[in-house]
């Protein structure tokens, strides 16, 4: 049977759009499918532009889940079954009554706090009847359903950390404010993002089971399609479910089938011998990507109908497991190469043993060989024939569910395999600029447009560079910061309205008048005077505006690869510290903006390996342009302070009056990176920081800055 999305009783229906209706993105269908075949699998992360459908998708996704029996009244939405031993609203008898419900889907805003997700005291009952109670959090809400983080990458580091370690345990553990609380908490975890707006941490990233990229069609027919099933749903969206309810009920019906079959299917030792192999061979860090690549090798099975899992199921795993694990450099996309996933494959199957009865075939109902039954093929969600399928990720035909995993199925993933040991980082697969060298040395020069783009060698670790004073910016880890999602250090009179109740002072101030206020019930008698607040200290993330010279004075003396190695060393910094990069550019007739403010440092590393050099020196364009760009974004952004990076030699050959320029940008943390070189040295850039009551730094000591990390109070 299958589930709808969770309605509050006497609800309107809310109808979704239906999951066969998605048009393409067969690589996502599938890795979701697989995730509600096994919860083991670990989750999906959905990367892509905006406007690819991945919420449409997961939503739908939601509705076909088979429904669930709760024990009636649990919070906790035990299983009547097999209930859980310490659930908060328990003991329950196990095999008692249960009501049945759709699976839930639980959405977990942005915004949301630590309270709201993991749960906290009931301030509520504490307060009116003095008693100490739990208040579930969506982590509660969400168990045996789905949790979908839309814009993950944008949810605050502490809340991914207490989420992932939820769906990795399968339990909460609350342990705040007086209150000792475990309940189960296992649900099949999705989150979506948009790179362009910032990457997840690595060791973030490695927590998801499964990783899809997602683009939109280029192919006009697809792109029509899409539009004539949408604009279809918006027009009756009731009657648009029903011309594809047998294709829903179909999925939903296998993949109930599928996770019954789950705990029967076998991972033969010459299978998990495979992918050893090849999570070795791609040099992924830690055993976690061997042990998702196995659980999602058997759900693959279960899926397609086999009880014993094949090289296929290992392929198909590999593919959605890998590409975001493979060890590569900050700056590059997830990627795997796919040539070489198979060569592992053919290898390790040459040498399986003849004898060895594991080693062959499916022996599952269905018959051996990668086709199920009557020749379905393997990721087909319907059990059609697959003759409308779809090309790659971007398939004709979204109702025919995930693509097969054959090896011919889906377009290839960019970026490139794994690094011999001892040679540098990769290539890169965007095209924007050669690699660095693994000796240090930049590239040749080449030449783009008529004008040279230098290379750029392997970047360096700086110090911290700091914004002086206390922000009150989004959470990050560059500057001092008082945040709502620090940790406290202590509470407080609230000087205005009570934005973060410290429940525990808040009590503790009232207990000792309780006697002298006539307390006769159970409920505490609080006045205005009791309440306290939480003092909070945190790191903000800033915003650090590059402003580079890229003039012909720069690339004469051969100094735009150590420019750029520079710069790209401390968009790593501010990659690391969540940081908002932005960079104005200023050669030849002005200024421009390379790239607006956004949390994509990849965006930046790209624009800076592809920038040209040449041409006059508009050192006062550069700087009235920065100071429009930080101008706006105190706009749009007023609580994030900014850091200014200004690259430069310090001459002005054209573009107006420096020092009115440079007037612009009073008030601004400054750090000058003077690149002048050469024996005869003009002290231009020395100039210009006094000017600017900037801090100054060579270019040539920047990757020793730890006498400049702290001192800028003259900046401000």
């Amino acid at each position: 049977m299958a589930g709808g999305p969770c309605q509050p009783e006497g609800s309107a229906l809310i109808v979704t759009y239906p999951f066969s209706a998605v048009v393409g993105l067969d690589d996502l269908k599938l890795a979701l499918v697989l995730n509600a075949v096994s919860p083991r699998v670990g989750g999906v992360l959905v990367r892509g532009e905006k406007g690819t459908a991945k919420s449409t998708i997961v939503r739908a996704l939601a509705a076909q889940l088979p429904a669930v029996k709760v024990v009636p009244g649990c919070r906790f939405a035990c299983d009547p079954a097999v209930p859980d031993a310490g659930c908060p609203d328990g003991p329950h008898e196990p095999g008692g009554q249960g009501a049945e419900r759709a699976a839930a889907l639980v959405e977990l805003p942005v915004g949301a706090s630590e309270d709201r997700l993991v749960g906290s005291l009931d301030v509520e009952r504490a307060l009116t009847e003095g008693v100490k109670a739990f208040e579930p959090g969506l982590l509660a809400t969400a168990h045996r359903g789905v949790l979908y983080v839309d814009e993950v990458n944008l949810l605050h580091d502490h809340l991914v950390d207490l989420l992932l370690d939820a769906a990795a345990l399968g339990t909460c553990y609350v342990e705040r404010e007086s209150v000792s609380v475990r309940h189960a908490a296992r649900f099949l975890l999705v989150g979506t993002m948009n790179p362009e707006e910032g990457e997840l941490r690595p060791q973030l990233l490695d927590r998801f089971g499964l990783t899809v990229e997602v683009k939109a069609s280029r192919d006009p027919e697809q792109r029509a399609e899409v539009v004539r099933r949408r604009l279809g749903f918006e027009a009756d969206a009731e009657a648009f479910a029903a011309r594809w309810a047998a294709e829903e009920a179909a999925l939903a019906s296998r993949i109930a089938r599928a996770r019954a079959r789950v705990p029967e299917v076998r991972l033969p030792d010459a299978r998990l011998r495979q992918i050893a192999t090849v999570c070795a061979a791609f040099e992924v860090d830690g055993l976690r990507a061997d042990l998702v690549t196995a659980n999602t090798a058997i759900a693959h099975a279960a899926w397609r109908g086999g009880d014993v899992v094949t090289t296929e199921d290992v392929r198909a795993a590999a593919r959605l497991s890998l590409p975001h694990r493979r060890r590569r450099d900050p700056f590059d996309a997830p990627g795997l190469d796919e040539a070489l996933l198979d060569e592992l494959l053919a290898r390790t199957s040459e040498h399986e043993d003849p004898d060895d009865p594991d080693d062959h075939g499916d022996g599952g109902p269905d018959g051996p060989g990668p086709d199920g039954p009557k020749g379905t093929p393997t990721s087909a969600p319907d059990g059609s024939d697959g003759s409308d399928g779809s090309d790659g990720a971007d398939g004709a035909d979204g109702a025919d569910g995930p693509a097969p995993s054959t090896h011919d199925a889906g377009p290839r993933a960019e970026g490139a395999g794994p690094r011999p040991a001892g040679e540098g980082p990769m290539p890169r697969s965007d095209g924007e600029g050669p690699a660095p060298r693994s000796d240090g040395e930049a590239p040749v020069p080449r030449a783009d447009g008529g004008q040279r783009v230098a290379g750029v060698a392997a970047p360096y670790r700086v110090p911290l560079l700091e914004v002086p004073g206390v922000g009150e910016g989004a959470a990050g880890r560059r500057s001092r910061s008082r945040t709502a999602h620090g940790r406290a250090t202590g509470s407080r009179r609230p000087g205005g309205r009570v934005r973060d109740l410290h429940v525990t002072a808040t009590l503790l101030a009232a207990a000792p008048h309780q006697a002298r206020r006539g307390r006769a019930g159970p409920g505490l008698v609080l006045r205005g005077d009791d309440l306290r607040e939480v003092l909070r200290e945190g790191r903000e993330g800033n915003l650090v505006l590059f402003v580079v010279d890229a003039s012909g004075s720069m690339a004469a003396r051969r100094r735009m690869t150590a420019v750029k190695t520079a710069v790209l060393s401390l968009l790593l910094d501010a990659y690391q510290r969540r940081d908002k990069v932005g960079m104005v550019t200023f050669h030849g007739a002005g200024a421009q903006v390379a790239l607006p403010p956004t949390s994509s440092v990849e965006a930046g590393a790209a624009r800076l390996r592809s920038l040209p050099t040449g041409g006059r020196t508009p050192l006062a364009a550069g700087l009235t342009r920065a100071a429009e760009v930080l101008r706006v974004e105190r706009l749009r952004d007023p609580a994030r302070r900014p850091l200014l990076v200004l690259v430069t030699d310090g001459r002005a050959t054209s573009g107006g009056d420096v020092d009115r320029a440079a007037a612009l940008l009073e008030g601004t943390a400054t750090v000058v990176v003077d690149c002048e070189g050469g024996p005869v040295r003009l002290g231009l850039a020395v100039r210009l920081a006094s000017r600017m009551r900037a801090r100054l730094v060579s270019l040539d000591s920047l990757a020793d800055l730890s006498s400049v990390v702290h001192d800028h109070r003259k900046a401000v």
